[in-house]
């Protein structure tokens, strides 16, 4: 990937569409009542204007199941809310400048606030970068630097990075694909599969859920009481039994 990005570029795309109503579906069995994800809800996710394949059985199971993975009972933290107040007001700006849609801000959320740290594979910071990524696109990483753990450098190496996998892919779902599992691997699986649809591909359980999971994460952030989280009068999120 040869480009190489000004820190000036056009602004953010436009905010997603509104959704529909909210309608909570019940079944209820001789033994007990089984709440679902309403139909309405999951219609109204979707990740930079990119909507779910709804005709798609298998996508909705899959979108319903990270949903709820991301619910306060498994998750058991507030922390990413914290996070996200944190984080965001570098974020978004940075997002904006280059052109790149908002929703890419809960990419570090994903890649670092679930766990955080380095990984086996020696990715680091925010973003997640391998050393030589890093370097690439102007971070230092060396015995006594690392500015992959930097929010503002990081997130301008991520820019430049996620806007030249667009230049590849012209699909912001592909980009956040690629941005998981490396623009090499990316390409040659939808030239194999003849595939460009992200959520009709079929691809490794990380890549694959990917996209969902950043669709999840959106959707604790924006509707925190929805999934078991409420905010107190500072602004910290919380439970109404139990805090962190």
């Amino acid at each position: 990937m040869a480009k190489v990005f000004a820190y000036n570029m056009p602004q953010a795309l436009k905010s997603p569409k509104k959704g529909l109503n909210n309608t909570t579906k019940s079944i209820t069995t001789t033994t007990t009542t089984i709440t679902e994800e309403p139909v309405n809800l999951i219609a109204q996710l979707n990740f930079a204007d990119e909507s779910l394949p709804l005709n798609d059985i298998r996508v909705r199971q899959k979108m319903r199941k990270i949903l709820a993975g991301y619910n306060y009972s498994n998750l058991q933290t507030n922390r990413l809310h914290r996070m996200a107040a944190e984080w965001f007001p570098v974020i978004e700006p940075i997002l904006a400048a280059y052109g790149i849609p908002n929703d890419f801000k809960y990419m570090p959320l994903v890649e670092s606030g679930l766990q955080g740290g380095m990984s086996p594979k020696g990715a680091n910071g925010f973003w997640q970068f391998m050393p030589g990524t890093a370097r690439t696109y102007g971070l230092k990483v060396n015995s006594e630097v690392d500015e992959r753990k930097n929010l503002r450098k990081s997130t301008i190496a991520a820019c430049k990075y996620i806007k030249e996998l667009y230049g590849v892919f012209d699909n912001w779902t592909l980009v956040a694909a690629a941005y998981n599992v490396g623009d090499n691997h990316m390409r040659k699986q939808i030239n194999r599969q003849n595939q460009d649809n992200y959520f009709k591909m079929k691809l490794n359980r990380e890549t694959g859920g990917y996209v969902y999971k950043l669709i999840s994460m959106k959707e604790i952030i924006k509707d925190p009481s929805r999934y078991g989280y409420r905010a107190s009068p500072k602004g910290v999120l919380a439970m109404n039994t139990q805090s962190e």
